[in-house]
């Protein structure tokens, strides 16, 4: 089985840096592909072997449409080559437990009656008590989250929009939505202080361009919304990962959020009030 992994980004060196040893170490360098928002020459010194595609960042007018039509494109051209396509930011890490899964190839032959395959979601917050080395094995702490429980994998040329599966009318009803047990979404954005905050200066000055459909307040206001993540983190209940995966998975994992309005499919966006810590097998990812 050929699978491909794609992400865009601009900037985001750290978490650039961890998606490509992540998915090059489970999928090979060779199947990575980069699409670079404006000319960078960074990203090929920290993604050796990939393929790297510069697109021109000279204009930001509708930002999210036009990057996620541009992203749909590259991903329905890997799907001539490829028998699956993982995309992702390039703040998100896909991993398996490998307690149920024999990798990536072996989890999606057993899902390949549907089209797109949803990863449970959480975010990794950094604490001042990590330590150093490898990032699962220095950062632990987690919360999972309906909002980050997004589309991420597919088997033939789709529309990922609004974390979802666009899909036609006719088809919004019946569209199998699927989240396998024991396949995660990593979101990084909290699990480096320094990166978070070089970061958070580049969405803020891309938030407050004169363009028009820029991102939204999460970006205009991006120190204001890391200040209150964290503070709503620490106020979580802690609970043992076996109980707090549990419940995320049996919640998240039916009954997904069909929007009329959008014509998306999609894991609900709901909040849980507990936070875990990872098991120490993720440290081998």
């Amino acid at each position: 089985m050929k699978i491909a992994a794609l992400t865009m980004v601009h900037r985001d060196h750290w978490a650039l840096g961890q998606w490509y040893r992540h998915h090059a170490a489970a999928l090979g360098a060779a199947n990575l592909f980069v699409v670079a928002h404006g000319a960078d020459p960074e990203i090929a010194r920290i993604c050796p072997g990939a393929s790297i595609i510069t697109v021109p960042r000279d204009d930001l007018t509708g930002f999210d449409r036009r990057r996620g039509q541009m992203l749909d494109g590259f991903q329905a051209g890997l799907h001539r080559v490829y028998d699956w396509v993982i995309r992702t930011d390039a703040d998100e890490l896909i991993c398996w437990d490998p307690t149920l899964h024999d990798g990536l190839a072996g989890l999606f032959a057993a899902h390949d009656d549907v089209p797109v395959l949803t990863a449970l979601g959480f975010d990794l917050v950094a604490q001042d008590a990590d330590g150093e080395g490898p990032l699962f094995a220095a950062t632990r702490h987690v919360a999972f989250s309906g909002h980050y429980s997004k589309a991420v994998a597919a088997r033939r040329p789709v529309s990922f929009q609004l974390h979802g599966t666009k899909v036609a009318p006719r088809k919004l009803a019946d569209f199998p939505f699927r989240m396998p047990r024991g396949f995660y979404l990593a979101h990084l954005k909290y699990a480096d202080r320094a990166a978070l905050a070089e970061a958070t200066r580049v969405r803020m000055a891309v938030a407050g361009g004169p363009e028009g459909g820029l991102p939204g307040e999460g970006w205009r206001l991006a120190d204001a919304d890391a200040a209150k993540f964290f503070a709503q983190f620490a106020a979580k209940r802690p609970e043992p990962w076996a109980r707090a995966e549990q419940h995320a998975w049996e919640t998240l994992s039916v009954k997904p959020a069909r929007l009329e309005k959008h014509g998306v499919v999609k894991a609900r966006a709901l909040k849980f009030d507990h936070r875990t810590i990872l098991p120490d097998w993720f440290a081998s990812l």
